[in-house]
């Protein structure tokens, strides 16, 4: 691994459910994740190419507890497509907890993907339901804008982070995680396995120190008005 690694043009940051439901407080909250918040907002500066990701369920969701008379958060259930971990009710569209955090302030993101908003399948990848068949269209959106390199930060290491950063192995994308922009949930040995996973993936674990903007002392920082 170089000390550094350029950004350029065919890079893409991808910041995963940076949402009010997964901060402190939140109806599914990831502990610090309002931390990394202004480090997200840093590392956007140094990508032309940004990609927002929201989880956005409707009422009565499969994922939701909720929806399974008797069922408790955090149990797991068999449905079609395989094992399914059932959560709070969070990031329900048009919600204030499924709303981006505040603070996070990335207006040249060139696409904000909403995921999870089929009642019947889950979605934690940023590239397919968790069915693993059916796509959100960012492999090829990524593919028309010349893409071919990946770095994921955001919510939660351990279920939309690593498994968006598995697709993207799996599509043919090199990957980064930038583990320090990251905050996980840790349930019952999630984080080790998550990085195990994607160790074998070939998923290059990072931190936010090694990355820097090409030629960036000769410009100024993407999406900032100022060096």
């Amino acid at each position: 691994m170089p000390a550094t690694i350029a950004i350029d043009e065919r890079d893409v940051l991808l910041v995963i459910d940076m949402q009010n439901d997964f901060m402190p407080g939140g109806a599914l909250a990831v502990a610090g994740g309002d931390s990394i918040v202004p480090l997200v907002n840093r590392l956007a500066q140094n990508f032309a190419n940004v990609v927002l990701t929201q989880d956005w369920h409707p009422p009565g969701h499969i994922s939701f507890a909720s929806s399974h008379g008797g069922a408790r958060p955090f149990e797991t259930i068999g449905v079609a497509y395989g094992d399914q971990t059932l959560w709070p009710d969070h990031c329900v569209l048009g919600s204030p907890g499924a709303a981006l955090h505040k603070g996070l302030t990335i207006d040249h993101a060139i696409l904000i993907l909403r995921k999870g908003y089929n009642v019947a399948i889950d979605s934690y990848s940023a590239f397919a339901e968790a069915d693993g068949e059916t796509p959100t269209g960012l492999a090829g959106f990524l593919r028309e804008k010349n893409i071919r390199r990946v770095f994921a930060c955001g919510l939660a290491t351990d279920y939309c982070v690593a498994w968006s950063a598995l697709d993207a192995r799996s599509r043919g994308f090199e990957t980064f995680v930038i583990e320090d922009a990251c905050r996980a949930i840790d349930a019952q040995g999630s984080l080790g396995a998550a990085w195990a996973k994607m160790e074998i993936a070939r998923v290059q674990r990072i931190e936010s120190t090694e990355i820097t903007a090409k030629n960036r002392q000769d410009r100024r920082p993407f999406g900032s008005g100022s060096v």
